[in-house]
């Protein structure tokens, strides 16, 4: 475990002083209190990266530049009487403690009331009492307060804490619905003005209570029950998805037929429901609604022998087979072979200009690049090599456990071999794509090609040390494609895009971009494109996948371990309905209800199950992140195809063969 202290000094610096956090008490009240208390064991290692961690019952310790910066907003002094609503954890009731005289905190969750009392006597935090009750209604037999701080959003601000709030008092309070929430700071004027000053966008979890959402809702005849449970919703709100071969699959998803891009995610790449449910999609959409573009997170100049064979382009100079490098089966599978072969089929009689065509995003060869830098290194320092392997093993927008990152930056190897690698890497680039000069369908091609050679050795030179630049100069690079794609089938042209969830949900609901400033290509369409794109991640509860344990590792079939209690995929997995869509414009109060963050599993060519909460889970708010979401229980892996694979009587451009 790394010296907490040192972390929470980093903390202070990287994620509170950097962002704006100036005022010294709560900086030091940041200092002094121990986030590792307040965060369940085996958790402490993370408990100063800037992300909201679980603590049950559906809840979340708040992540600290949200602690600070509220208690902040308050302008807490010493001698402040405070009242808190929502104690959770009591991380940010301990925190204001440091600073004010006294804080009341109420929590609706008779556990976590408990265990934050005990947190706070462990610490010798006597100046903080806890109760159980309806935060909305407030304390009033010991206000009135010079700060209220809330941490859930209401439709509004409750009444009764406004007439808690002493005379010149704060409250600092998330108010909103959906993804429209909003911090306010509500001063007190006098007895009846209050000022309002809006500090900006949010996301916090709903405000149950009195005069917040309500969570029982009352039958005709006036009798109050229990409101469905969030599994019950779902349920309710899933429309069963029939058989891949049943045409009323793909006409599910007519309601997106008139985007200008559906992206089609998968919470793996190694899925054969995945692969097989965008088919079936993709098909309709290409059918019915005039799809004429297939992008694909794949390199370009493997989807370009691909699309060759698609559109019956001639074919060029001998050359290996596409999609030979690890990861093979991502692409080069059963499922994926079986569309190519209804593309082709399905363009055979449309003219040039209308046939369909199979794009790759990946226009720079990552994978391809990562192989020769581990090439490289085998010869040169076996050492570098091994942890070259379990960094690229790393490169994923979910993982917790950035230390890898700078482990394998600063190792003596690496410094000495970077510029030999990045030449090496951009030389095999060049050369690639020289090798596709002749093409018949150059134009976008050369385009693509000099914007890349142009640019090659930053392109290297980020991606050898990683980290979040990394990633967004890549999805950046993914998208730029996609707009030029675009750009080059016409002004009326759509497109599909196959990808996995990490790149096709906005990053902006998720970890990914509210922790570590990572965008992708869902954010950048939805920027670009607004309601005209549309977004639909997949997922599933257990089965069997197609993955590595290690970057350039062989194929292994694994079991999925049983999705975490506190996941989105827990929820759709106690629905007890085996495979659905769930468009979250249909049902407003389930959006409303599934906002609050929880943890999204994701799933890459590298799956470690002995790790999995900390290697493959990340917070996200699912409806925020996608317009719908699809569903197979129990999944299969895909079926990959042999080295060897050939067919007889294919043309030349059959992209699968020797």
């Amino acid at each position: 475990m790394p010296d907490l202290s040192r972390v929470r000094d980093r903390m202070i610096d990287l994620h509170l002083a950097r962002r704006g956090i100036s005022n010294p008490d709560v900086i030091e009240a940041m200092r002094i209190v121990p986030r590792e208390a307040f965060v369940d064991p085996g958790y402490e290692e993370f408990a100063y990266e800037d992300s909201p961690l679980s603590i049950g019952h559906g809840q979340t310790i708040s992540q600290p530049y949200i602690v600070a910066l509220m208690a902040e907003k308050a302008e807490l002094e010493p001698g402040d009487i405070v009242l808190e609503i929502g104690t959770g954890s009591g991380y940010a009731a301990a925190v204001m403690s440091r600073i004010a005289a006294h804080v009341y905190s109420i929590e609706r969750h008779a556990p976590l009331a408990k265990a934050a009392r005990k947190r706070f006597a462990e610490l010798g935090y006597d100046n903080i009492d806890v109760r159980v009750g309806d935060g909305t209604n407030g304390w009033a037999e010991v206000g009135p307060f010079d700060a209220i701080v809330v941490a859930a959003a209401g439709p509004e601000v409750p009444r009764a804490l406004k007439e808690q709030l002493d005379l010149g008092g704060h409250m600092i309070i998330p108010v909103g619905q959906q993804d429209e929430q909003r911090l306010l700071k509500i001063t007190r004027v006098n007895a009846t003005t209050f000022e309002e000053q809006d500090l900006g966008g949010v996301r916090f979890v709903p405000l149950i209570g009195d005069q917040g959402w309500r969570e029982e809702r009352t039958e005709p005849a006036g009798r109050r029950v229990p409101a469905p449970s969030l599994a019950e919703l779902i349920a309710e709100a899933a429309e069963p998805l029939p058989d891949f071969s049943d045409p009323a699959f793909g006409r599910l998803f007519d309601r997106f037929g008139d985007r200008r891009v559906v992206l089609l995610g998968e919470a793996s790449h190694g899925t054969s429901e995945f692969y097989r449910a965008r088919a079936a999609v993709t098909r309709r959409l290409i059918e019915a609604h005039g799809f004429t573009i297939v992008a694909v997170e794949g390199d370009w100049p493997d989807a370009a022998a691909v699309d060759r064979y698609v559109r019956h382009r001639a074919s060029r100079s001998p050359a290996d087979a596409p999609f030979q490098r690890f990861p093979t089966w991502m692409w080069r599978n059963r499922e994926v072979m079986d569309f190519v072969d209804w593309m082709r089929s399905y363009n055979a009689d449309k003219p040039a200009t209308y046939r369909t065509g199979f794009y790759g995003l990946d226009i720079y060869n990552m994978r391809g690049s990562i192989a020769a830098v581990l090439a490289y290194l085998d010869k040169v320092d076996p050492q570098a090599a091994a942890i070259a392997r379990e960094r690229y093993g790393c490169l994923t927008p979910w993982q917790n456990e950035p230390s890898t990152y700078g482990r394998a930056a600063l190792t003596r190897g690496f410094r000495k071999c970077e510029e030999a690698v990045i030449r090496q890497c951009r030389e095999l680039l060049e050369r690639q794509l020289r090798s596709g000069e002749e093409d018949g369908d150059d134009l976008l091609d050369a385009a693509q090609n000099a914007r890349l050679i142009a640019s090659a050795e930053r392109y290297y030179r980020i991606m050898y040390y990683g980290g979040a630049e990394s990633w967004n100069l890549r999805d950046t690079h993914m998208f730029e494609t996609l707009e030029h794609v675009l750009e080059g089938r016409g002004a009326d042209s759509k497109a599909v895009v196959w990808a996995h969830n990490s790149h096709i949900g906005d990053a902006r609901q998720t970890d990914m971009g509210t922790v570590r400033d990572e965008l992708n290509i869902g954010q950048l369409c939805r920027e670009r494109f607004a309601d005209q794109a549309a977004l639909i991640g997949f997922g599933t509860h257990s089965g069997e996948v197609a993955a590595a344990s290690d970057w350039d590792g062989q194929m292994e079939v694994k079991t999925i371990r049983p999705s975490h209690e506190d996941s989105y995929e827990r929820l759709c997995h106690d629905s007890q309905v085996d495979r659905f869509l769930l468009d979250f414009s249909r049902d407003d109060a389930l959006r409303r209800r599934l906002l609050e963050p929880r943890l999204e599993r994701f799933i890459g060519v590298i799956y470690r199950p002995e790790t999995e909460r900390l290697s493959h889970y990340a917070y996200a708010s699912l409806p925020q992140q996608f317009d719908a979401f699809v569903w197979f229980d129990r999944t299969t892996p895909v079926t990959p195809l042999p080295p060897e694979h050939v067919r007889e009587g294919v043309p030349d451009t059959f992209p699968f063969g020797l």
